[in-house]
């Protein structure tokens, strides 16, 4: 079985189209979409709406012209909605109930939901701003922690975001460990500029996909979302949240690297995730620690899975170290000497993809986008 590719770009589209001939009904369209970010197209009427019916990244249709667009035929498309109000304002079923009759309209339409304002606002607005951006399959979201210190997870995250990206996939790496140093750092792209977490702390609300990944530094070809090394700021849940949000929506694999205590931020990142790696060099003490690593991540993460780093010099098998801390073993990766002086150069990891490591981050991403087939 041939595993679907992670990678999912944007599609070129158009415009959101709004079919009304309700003044009322248009103003409050047109405000929702400045709320969305988007620049809609207007049809007053059903000719107008007949220009641009299947070219518009989607169609919000005004119970008004419901009848009349229903007559003319258009053809059938994906991506129409129908807009009524709480009260029948727009319609004139006020009397007769207008849920029942929009979804009778909507029918007829071929839409494939009906809303009504203001209750929906919010949910419209989601819409438009989606259909604006252009449909990609949601992205895969992968936590790796370490449990221990300098087990590794940054290398892996970085790895795996480096992978991603050279297979032609979208692929986005955020740091969530404040005291991690930056994972500029392990790319070697600490002098590479453009915003790190204290420009993006403030984030709130719906963050365009595109928009964040073409703002952000790419360090070997992958936008990076970094700490500095001046500020001893705090990123609050809501802005990570946005970020991951937005990442997600752009298709591919975002790599999320966490730190061992995860505090609020750190909690809601891996909650996010589709599934997270535990790095834990082969030890009995790297194991132990690792074991109240578990105990706090197992709480919050779906899928918990360990990859155990060699060397191991008492010989304990990886098998072991899974079962001692009761996870499913993703990995047992064998020493490389070399990757630790590649990295004191600056040479990102995986980036010839060559290695056990490589190998390991190619292997992964293959079977995530066959176990999750609804984030590939």
């Amino acid at each position: 079985m041939v595993s679907p590719p992670l990678t999912s770009s944007y599609a070129a589209v158009g415009r959101p189209l709004l079919v009304t001939g309700h003044p009322g009904l248009l103003d409050d369209l047109l405000r929702l979409c400045a709320a969305a970010g988007v620049e809609p197209d207007v049809a007053p009427d059903v000719a107008a709406a007949r220009l641009l019916w299947t070219s518009a990244a989607a169609v919000v249709v005004g119970a008004d012209l419901a009848d009349a667009l229903s007559r003319a035929r258009l053809g059938r498309r994906d991506d129409v909605v129908l807009v009524g109000s709480d009260g029948g304002q727009w319609s004139g079923t006020e009397e007769v109930g207008e849920e029942a009759v929009l979804w009778e309209r909507a029918v007829a339409v071929g839409a494939q939901d009906v809303v009504f304002l203001p209750t929906a606002e919010p949910w419209l607005v989601e819409r438009l701003a989606d259909a604006a951006e252009g449909r990609a399959a949601a992205g895969l979201l992968v936590g790796v922690l370490g449990g221990r210190g300098g087990a590794g997870a940054s290398t892996l995250a970085a790895a795996l975001a480096v992978t991603g990206s050279r297979a032609g996939q979208s692929s986005l790496l955020v740091d969530a460990d404040p005291l991690g140093g930056g994972i500029d750092l392990v790319l070697g792209g600490e002098d590479c500029a453009g915003p790190r977490w204290p420009e993006l702390a403030g984030t709130r609300g719906r963050v365009s996909a595109a928009t964040l990944r073409e703002s952000l530094p790419r360090m070997a070809g992958v936008p990076v979302l970094s700490w500095d090394r001046g500020s001893g700021l705090l990123v609050p849940p809501e802005a990570m949240d946005a970020v991951l949000a937005a990442g997600r929506r752009g298709g591919g694999v975002v790599v999320v690297d966490l730190p061992r205590r995860l505090d609020p931020t750190a909690e809601l990142a891996l909650a996010r995730c589709d599934l997270a790696l535990l790095v834990v060099p082969a030890e009995v003490r790297a194991t132990t620690a690792a074991a109240r690593v578990v105990a706090a991540a197992r709480i919050v993460a779906a899928d918990l899975r360990v990859v155990v780093r060699g060397p191991a010099p008492s010989g304990l098998p990886a098998g072991v170290v899974a079962e001692l801390l009761r996870l499913p073993l993703a990995a047992d990766l064998p020493a490389e000497p070399r990757l630790a002086v590649a990295l004191e150069r600056g040479e990102p990891p995986a980036r010839r993809g060559r290695g056990p490591l490589a190998g390991f981050c190619r292997t992964f991403l293959a079977t995530a986008a066959r176990d999750y087939p609804a984030a590939a």
